[in-house]
């Protein structure tokens, strides 16, 4: 079930995990943006009848009341609530480390510094659909609420029977300010732009279907987003010392999201290799979502076998995955030597689905190669940076002439001339 591959058909590999994310084709860009334009020109009128059109619910009010959040969130299981609020403890704790200061340098008549400032407003797209992601609300909602975002609100397609309860349970804990039922590529446009009832947002976050995903794209520029997101992966370096039913386990984990994600094992020893399909083809007739999973190992489950562990994780940066997992006798060893990944799983004990839900780290991670440049959600994804400078006089003056041969090197007087304007004021004192 996982293709083999060695070191002369590697590139094969790459081609065929960077071919995953395909190009959104022609007919949904011209559909999402004919939605978005609607949206700007329409408002909360174009909103309800494209909520009408597609979740089938008339919409009077786009947002939840105190009251219907709270009979929502009545009927999730106690059991599940204290779960999820000791999953946001951890997401909380970790992401209050990655907090940043302003900062200041000054010297005689001479102050500049840099303030960091909190985004005044975010949106977070919740999908609706048979399942539901209350993991994903805490790790998009928590960063956003430590780094000072004072208005969030969720977004999530309408029901005719109300809310999600697990999302409206999972949003109460993160410390969501608001939520609106209304979904899609109309929600992600009103968010944007703004409506008479939704307030336009700075950012949006958060995961949706290709409709939605296409809205985030076209819609950047008049708003941040987190990220374009592609189908998920997982990568696990596995030395003779791994469990082969761990890995295995672990591999199949990934493959139930998507059948476009991608589980891929790096071997040094082919009989670990074996042993894992093995672990494979025995445990996949125990899990429901058997069709996926094996879907997804038969388009894009792959195994190499190198001759070391640094060979390994050579090609795994190479990869860049959002998922590496290092099976390996010390991985500490080797955690220095990583150089794109999202997020990094140390020892047979850290299996990624503990990153998913609970341990803290954030679980929006940068796929399809593009770990090489890009980071995870965090606390930074939610603030922006403002400088300041401040000279007197004699600061600038000092400054003046070589400003002056800057501008000009770039044939703009104008700037020259602002700086010239002082200079000869100056003069004139004397």
């Amino acid at each position: 079930m996982l293709k083999l591959y060695d070191k002369s058909t590697i590139p094969d590999l790459m081609r065929k995990l960077s071919d995953r994310a395909d190009n959104t084709p022609p007919e949904i860009l011209s559909t999402v943006a004919g939605v978005i334009d609607d949206i700007r020109k329409g408002g909360d009128s174009a909103l309800r009848e494209y909520t009408k059109r597609f979740d089938k619910v008339d919409v009077c009010d786009f947002r939840l009341s105190r009251e219907e959040i709270d009979k929502a969130v009545s009927k999730v299981d106690p059991e599940l609530i204290k779960t999820m609020e000791k999953a946001a403890d951890n997401i909380r704790t970790f992401h209050e480390k990655q907090l940043a200061q302003s900062m200041c340098d000054s010297r005689p008549g001479i102050m500049m510094g840099q303030r960091v400032i909190p985004l005044a407003r975010v949106g977070l797209y919740v999908p609706g659909g048979t399942a539901a992601y209350p993991s994903s609300v805490l790790m998009n909602a928590i960063p956003a609420k430590v780094a000072g975002v004072k208005d969030l609100v969720i977004a999530t397609p309408p029901k005719a029977d109300g809310i999600n309860p697990v999302v409206a349970a999972a949003a109460r804990i993160a410390g969501v300010d608001s939520i609106i039922t209304a979904g899609g590529a109309q929600v992600v446009a009103a968010m944007a732009y703004g409506t008479e009832s939704i307030k336009r947002v700075d950012k949006i976050v958060g995961p949706g279907n290709i409709f939605v995903a296409t809205a985030k794209r076209l819609c950047y520029g008049a708003v941040d987003i987190d990220m374009i997101a592609g189908p998920s992966e997982v990568l696990v370096i596995a030395d003779d010392s791994a469990d082969p039913a761990f890995i295995a386990a672990d591999l199949m984990a990934q493959a139930e999201h998507d059948p476009r994600a991608a589980a891929i094992l790096i071997a040094t020893d082919e009989t670990v290799i074996k042993a894992v399909e093995s672990e494979i083809e025995r445990q996949i007739k125990l899990l429901p979502r058997a069709d996926v999973i094996r879907q997804s190992l038969e388009s894009y489950g792959s195994a190499v076998a190198v001759d070391s562990v640094s060979e390994a994780v050579a090609l795994a940066n190479e990869i860049a995955p959002e998922h590496l997992e290092l099976a390996v006798r010390d991985p500490f060893a080797r955690l220095g030597d990583v150089e794109n990944a999202g997020s990094i799983f140390l020892g047979e004990n850290t299996p990624e689905p503990l990153g998913d839900y609970f341990a803290g780290p954030n679980h929006v991670l940068p796929t399809n190669g593009t770990a090489r440049f890009s980071s995870g959600l965090n606390v930074q994804s939610f603030v922006k940076r403002s400088t300041y400078l401040y000279y007197d006089s004699a600061s600038l003056l000092s400054s003046a002439d070589d400003v002056v041969r800057f501008a000009r090197a770039e044939g703009l007087d104008a700037h020259a001339n602002s700086i010239i304007q002082r200079q000869i004021r100056e003069n004139n004192k004397k």
